[in-house]
């Protein structure tokens, strides 16, 4: 599942982040942030408007992020947390 299809107040675990293409710097740029493979994330709430931006929480910081953005990063159910 991508952080952008996570349910709110549901903890998962970043598996990889996808590049689009070579020297994406989208992709590269979510890895700086925190959102490396093991990493714990949250997603924190939704905006008003179309679900967009994202609030998410990797460790103890909190990103707004684009949806698109968010589609990049694969993560997988926090293993021993009910989802």
């Amino acid at each position: 599942m991508t952080l952008s299809d996570l349910p709110l107040q549901t903890n998962a675990v970043v598996e990889t982040v996808h590049d689009t293409h070579a020297n994406d710097t989208i992709a590269r740029r979510l890895r700086e942030l925190g959102f490396v493979r093991g990493e714990s994330v949250r997603l924190v709430a939704r905006g008003p408007v179309g679900g967009e931006p994202l609030l998410v929480q990797v460790g103890f910081t909190r990103f707004a992020l684009r949806r698109s953005e968010a589609a990049r990063v694969q993560v997988s159910a926090e293993k021993g947390v009910p989802a």
